[in-house]
């Protein structure tokens, strides 16, 4: 009974021990799968979140626009004297040269005023001539009057007592009296020249004003209006009451095309930027560059006005025409850009969603500079290659996690 036992035995734990393994196996496969489950719980939790890296980019806008074609230079000329039109020699649409005489004018007060200055400057020339004679006369009497009184006092100390004192006394007061005449007579001349300046300053005040009496073309152009004809009267232009100019005259070889850009991109204007125009009337297409800008918003339309020089040696273009302007703002050619779809611009200023290396949410405000559809330039708040959320931003909050994943994004600023 012994050994059957002890091969019962045996029999027993070799038949045993493969279902022990068996029983083991499927334990651990079991306990595999719950920790498999419980892991994929974990990750089904998590939210997914499309990321795209803060980058550098060239970034640069364009602005379509209307722009207006004003001259280069316009004026209108007016009298500077008051007067009638003798002769009008312009007419709108001629061209003048500078200095050209577009108009004359009859005054005939200021040719007496002019007259009168000249016969003021020869009577103090006679003047200044009459004192000068008067100087010499006044000199040799005092010369003459000198000598006598020197001749006296020789005398009297050649011979003491014989001339007498009073008489000596007379000769050098006559003397002085005649040294005095010659100063009055020399300030005499010094006066009569100075009245001779006044006089001639008078009549250059006066021939100034008659040289006014021709309107002359300022610069070369156009005469685009005229507003007197011959035998009208005329205003001085520096008169209070209202005046009437004579033409108005343009410079037109050169236009000025002036282009309004609105608040948010008048400060990323230079001079140099690129325009394309195109001008619907004459169907002319070409290239210009800023020249100026006006440096300052106009309050009215918050606009700062831009200005580009056209070139019309031939006028084909005309004032007043307006073109299609597309203005390329020079931007930043190595600028930290992210997405626009990873702005949230709300009432607290713009900010985004930052993805961590421990793949949490940070809020970080930013401080955007240039927009374009696809992109927007940052200027500060986040770094080169850091991770930015796009899309669905109001479905992730500050400190949350996430499960990051690459979005590609298109030019359009579209997710593929």
């Amino acid at each position: 009974m012994s050994e059957l036992t002890m091969d019962w035995s045996c029999w027993t734990r070799r038949c045993a021990l493969p279902w022990v393994c068996a029983v083991l196996l499927v334990g651990a496969v079991t306990g595999c799968k719950k920790e498999e489950g419980g892991a994929t719980a974990e990750a089904a939790a998590t939210p997914r979140a499309a990321v795209v890296p803060v980058t550098r980019q060239a970034v640069t806008k364009n602005l379509t626009v209307a722009g207006e074609f004003i001259p280069f230079q316009e004026v209108e000329l007016h009298a500077k004297v008051a007067g009638y039109i003798r002769k009008i020699s312009v007419d709108i649409g001629d061209k003048v040269r500078t200095g050209q005489v577009l108009a004359t004018l009859e005054i005939p007060e200021l040719t007496a005023q002019v007259s009168g200055a000249e016969a003021g400057i020869r009577h103090s020339q006679e003047e200044v001539t009459l004192a000068k004679s008067q100087v010499a006369r006044a000199e040799a009497d005092h010369n003459a009057l000198h000598m006598a009184a020197e001749r006296l006092k020789q005398a009297a100390t050649a011979r003491p007592g014989m001339i007498a004192q009073q008489e000596i006394d007379d000769a050098e007061a006559k003397d002085s009296s005649s040294e005095a005449q010659v100063e009055v007579a020399k300030a005499t001349v010094a006066a009569q020249q100075q009245q001779m300046e006044v006089a001639k300053a008078e009549h250059l005040h006066y021939s100034s004003l008659a040289g006014y009496s021709k309107i002359t073309a300022p610069f070369d152009g156009i005469v685009t209006w005229r507003y007197a004809d011959t035998g009208a009267l005329i205003q001085a232009g520096t008169s209070n009451v209202g005046s009437m100019p004579v033409v108005k005259v343009a410079q037109v070889n050169v236009l000025r095309l002036r282009i309004p850009v609105p608040e948010s991109l008048a400060g990323y204007v230079r001079d140099g930027d690129t325009a394309d125009v195109l001008v619907q009337a004459t169907g002319d297409h070409f290239t210009g560059k800023v020249v100026r800008t006006t440096g300052a918003l106009d309050r009215t339309t918050r606009s700062l006005q831009v200005e580009v020089d056209v070139p019309n040696p031939k006028s084909k273009l005309t004032p007043g025409m307006y073109a299609d302007v597309t203005l390329r703002i020079a931007g930043n050619p190595s600028a930290l850009t992210v997405p626009v779809q990873a702005v949230d611009q709300g009432p607290n200023g713009a900010s985004v969603l930052v993805v961590d290396a421990n793949n949490n949410v940070q809020r970080r405000p930013v401080q955007i500079g240039l927009e374009t559809p696809d992109k927007v330039q940052i200027l500060s708040g986040v770094h080169d290659g850091e991770r930015v959320i796009v899309g669905n931003l109001a479905s992730f909050e500050p400190g949350q996690k996430v499960n990051p994943r690459a979005s590609a994004m298109v030019a359009s600023g579209k997710e593929e």
